[in-house]
């Protein structure tokens, strides 16, 4: 059903259900909102989005209002001005005037809207909170001083990941968004998603810069710096210097890393390649020799989080193998090292992530390599910083290589970084275990999309395996009880294997991503990633030639001792409130 209606003056027809603020946009009106995020549902907090219905006093929420037949809608005028400017002094007056050292200057929402409504001076009095600064993840920082009680945080923890590590808690200005009964954010059921980050409007939530220990080795002569970048990074970093969403810059970051000082450039696809052999073949095991059903992915470190906190019981379904990210860590410091004749010690191995649940991930315990895989993790921002601070024409660059033999990878590798990435990258490998043969098309559409849940069937040969692919944490609770279910029963499992990320849309629009993501800028960077993975000679992991090579001297064969002992890992039980 279409409605009609009428944005100051202009005509303009849109699906029942439409907001305002949409039809607005429609119409080529842009209303101002800060608590409006197009991933949450409306919550009219701000007050910014106030709009009048002709012949009516009464005073619309643009956001949360939907269109009617035959709506005469005024979004601007000097009144409505007014109110949206008094809105922002109101706003500002409880917000610190600490903008040059704010991570979020030139990038924050707040801040934007003050050059717009030309505030220039402050007519309220300063309410600034004094509460301190939550640093006890070493992850995620909370900085209440800073938070405008938007409320975006709270609706992201709690609708699209179903977490609840953060709430509403006070009335009026006392209210505070942090854990229940105000607890340290290490004490919630935090996953270190870093949602609550990238949806934040201003700077009160932020990730713990690690830049200073990565420099401080580059610049450090007795140190082998070698840095690995996720398939996701090569498809976002580039809107941090104007390019569009989705662009693949994977030679350029090459070059901007080497003209950083970098010793040696690596690709985490190459890992991803190295999941896929041993995490297709544990599966291929579990199926072949009744183990247990459905194999969960273990890629995603948020996941790790969540299902270590919410579903312990299910853990002997989750894969042990390690995630791309720290299986490359591992043959770095372990083969490539004796390869290359370096001293063990001496290389520092640095992941660039678009991901904030990586820089908890590598504090897990450490490998049987005796030291950790991974030393530092950069988010995709923390690079883009660094890049900037040393004047590279990132935009301009030349493209360059990767270092082998662990910079080679396939295009099974590259759609790592999006939701169902994992699946079709194991089902083109699977086959050939199964079946001895070549998957002839590799596309497995069934699993691509922005589907919060997708189910289907694949065949491996005659071998049906059912599958299902979920993205935002919130979405797995339906299918993890189903797991649970079936096994208290005693029943046969919905589900032969699973794949689960815990952000929407893959690692393309994970906690260390550009801030400013929304579906459309997710279907932009998957589009990328699913042209690398085109532009790929090889599309298969099983076929990467360094990967063969690297079982051929080194791990033996998938699952083998050494490959155990190096690529998979255990997990634990732990308690959602840690002192409780």
């Amino acid at each position: 059903m279409m409605i009609h209606l009428f944005i100051n003056g202009i005509a303009v027809e849109v699906e029942a259900g439409t907001t305002v603020l949409e039809a607005a946009r429609k119409a080529g009106f842009r209303i101002p909102t800060l608590c409006y995020h197009p991933d949450l549902k409306p919550f009219g907090s701000c007050g910014l989005c106030v709009c009048k219905q002709e012949g009516s006093n009464k005073i619309l929420r643009a956001c949360a209002t939907p269109c009617a037949e035959g709506m005469r809608i005024i979004t601007h005028d000097s009144e409505l001005y007014e109110v949206r400017k008094t809105i922002i002094e109101l706003t500002m007056s409880t917000h610190p005037a600490s903008c040059l050292t704010c991570v979020r200057n030139n990038r924050c929402e707040l801040q934007k809207l003050a050059i717009e409504y030309g505030v220039r001076e402050q007519p309220f009095e300063e309410r600034v909170r004094t509460d301190k600064k939550d640093t006890s993840t070493g992850i995620i920082i909370l900085d209440p001083a800073k938070c405008i009680k938007c409320g975006r945080c709270v609706q992201v923890c709690q609708q699209l990941q179903g977490v609840y590590a953060l709430e509403f808690i006070g009335r009026g200005d006392n209210t505070t968004m942090s854990p229940a009964a105000k607890l340290p954010l290490n004490e919630s059921p935090c996953i270190k998603c870093g949602q609550c980050i990238t949806h934040c409007p201003v700077g009160a939530i932020y990730e713990k810069d690690d830049v200073t220990p990565v420099m401080k080795a580059i610049n450090d002569p007795d140190k082998i710096v070698a840095v690995q970048m996720a398939p996701a990074v090569r498809v976002a970093i580039g809107e941090e210097f104007g390019l569009e969403p989705g662009t693949i810059t994977t030679g350029k970051l090459h070059t901007a890393l080497r003209r950083l000082g970098v010793d040696y450039v690596f690709d985490t696809n190459f890992g991803a390649d190295l999941t896929i052999m041993e995490e297709g073949s544990e599966l291929v095991e579990r199926i072949k020799n009744g183990g247990v059903l459905p194999q969960f992915t273990s890629c995603c470190p948020g996941w790790i989080n969540y299902i270590e906190e919410y579903y312990p019981d299910l853990l002997d379904n989750l894969s042990s193998a390690k995630s791309p990210m720290m299986m490359l860590g591992a043959i770095t410091k372990t083969f490539w090292a004796d390869k290359m004749g370096i001293d063990r010690k001496k290389v520092f191995s640095v992941a660039i992530m678009p991901c904030t649940a990586k820089k908890d991930e590598i504090r897990r315990p450490i490998s049987a390599s005796g030291e950790s895989d991974v030393d530092v993790v950069l988010t995709t921002r923390e690079l883009a910083r660094i890049i900037h601070q040393y004047g590279i024409d990132f935009k301009n660059l030349e493209e360059s290589e990767a270092d082998s033999p662990i910079g080679e990878y396939t295009g099974a590798a590259t759609i790592f970084g999006v939701t169902g990435g994992v699946m079709e990258a194991a089902v083109r490998t699977a086959h050939k275990l199964v079946t001895g043969k070549e998957l002839e098309k590799v596309e497995v559409e069934s699993v691509r999309g922005l589907d919060n849940v997708k189910k289907g069937v694949v065949d491996l040969g005659g071998t049906p395996v059912r599958v299902a692919v979920i993205h935002g944490m919130a979405n797995a609770k339906e299918i993890l009880d189903e797991v649970r279910e079936a096994k208290l029963k005693g029943e046969r499992a919905p589900y032969e294997f699973i794949e689960i990320m815990a952000c929407r849309g893959g690692c393309i629009a994970g906690g260390g991503q550009p801030i400013g993501t929304d579906d459309e800028v997710r279907k932009e960077r998957a589009a990328g990633l699913y042209t690398d993975d085109e532009k790929c000679t090889l599309r298969k992991s099983h076929e990467n030639p360094s990967i063969q090579t690297l079982y051929k001297e080194y791990l033996g064969t998938p699952l083998s001792h050494k490959a155990h002992e190096l690529l998979h890992t255990v997990y634990s039980e732990k308690k959602i409130y840690k002192d409780f």
